[in-house]
């Protein structure tokens, strides 16, 4: 069983994947852990140190899932790269729904909060696609950023009954990358 402060801050990752940030409150998190009441503000005094600490949980969780994933290396080849990422995409609207609607939400209200990964991300992909020989890495591994957002946004909202062809996202992503 996760200690107090993982427990509390998962469960304010559950109201925000299912409220949005407005449904964030003290209570909600007491009820959702079922805690006794009061347990979340003993813990966070404020909204503000509770929406802190959520922001630091999801970090940890992200540094989690890439554990989790292992450590693959470098692509090969641009065929290798599409897979990785079309999995990682439908990995992200999947197992991992929740946890990045309540980022959606937190992106909107807390936009500073979710740059750092992004740039991180874009960077890294710029890095594996110039290895690769990609022309224009930079404008490439933005593309491909934009895409895989944009398609895990409409997996988390308006598709979220449809079950996503791995293969077929990685074939856009292939041609995304095309010369």
């Amino acid at each position: 069983m996760p200690d107090r402060r993982t427990q509390l801050l998962d469960a304010a990752l559950a109201v925000v994947a299912e409220k949005g940030m407005k449904g964030l409150t003290h209570r909600a998190v007491d009820a959702t852990a079922e805690v006794a009441e009061g347990t979340t503000s003993n813990y966070y005094r404020s909204r503000s140190a509770l929406v802190d600490a959520v922001l630091e949980r999801l970090l940890d969780l992200d540094a989690e899932l890439l554990r989790q994933r292992g450590p693959a290396g470098p692509p090969r080849d641009i065929d290798e790269l599409a897979g990785r990422l079309a999995s990682t995409v439908v990995a992200l609207a999947g197992q991992h729904a929740g946890i990045n609607r309540a980022r959606m939400a937190f992106s909107l209200d807390r936009p500073e909060a979710v740059t750092a990964g992004h740039r991180l991300l874009v960077g890294n992909l710029e890095q594996a696609l110039a290895a690769l020989g990609v022309p224009d890495p930079a404008a490439r591994a933005r593309d491909v950023a934009d895409y895989g957002d944009g398609l895990l946004l409409h997996l988390l909202t308006v598709r979220r009954d449809e079950a996503p062809d791995v293969e077929a996202v990685a074939a856009t992503i292939r041609r995304l990358l095309a010369p």
